[in-house]
């Protein structure tokens, strides 16, 4: 059984950890790191926008939500050993629940064109492409859901630096 819950400072190694796992096989791809491999968890951690999933392994997932200014899934990774058991899944669910008690009638989000993966699993669950652009040099594709029945509308976040 997993349990999601809100990250802590304890937290911060193993969500680096599973971070590297996600992210370190697309830097021959990409041609750099990406984002989250340089991206300051104990930072994220502090601000209360990072939860995580755990199992009788420990940490085994997590995913970052941003509620500024729309909702943003920012980011969502789950270690090796947990792939394939719908931990991914169920922290993007967490995230959607967590925008739409917030107030939000949809999320967004955005990848590289690059992690093909992405851009097959966001439309399976429910996502919708509305843009590609090219910015700081990255090929992003961005994708929107409907919350609470609501049709999506384009982003109105644009990603921050470095992502």
């Amino acid at each position: 059984m997993t349990n999601l819950r809100l990250a802590t400072p304890e937290d911060v190694g193993a969500i680096e950890a599973i971070a590297r796992e996600a992210y370190e096989p697309y830097v021959s791809q990409i041609g750099r790191k990406p984002a989250p491999l340089v991206e300051d968890y104990a930072a994220m951690v502090d601000r209360g926008v990072t939860d995580v999933a755990e199992d009788a392994g420990g940490i085994c997932g997590f995913v970052i939500l941003m509620l500024n200014g729309g909702a943003r899934l920012d980011n969502v990774a789950v270690s090796r050993r947990s792939r394939g058991k719908g931990v991914g899944r169920a922290l993007i669910a967490h995230a959607e629940r967590m925008a739409q008690e917030a107030g939000h009638d949809e999320i967004t989000l955005y990848t590289n064109e690059k992690m093909t993966e992405n851009l097959a699993l966001y439309p399976r669950l429910g996502y919708r492409e509305t843009h590609r652009a090219t910015e700081m040099g990255l090929n992003r594709v961005y994708f929107a859901k409907a919350l609470a029945g609501h049709p999506a509308k384009p982003p109105r976040h644009r990603s921050r630096e470095n992502r």
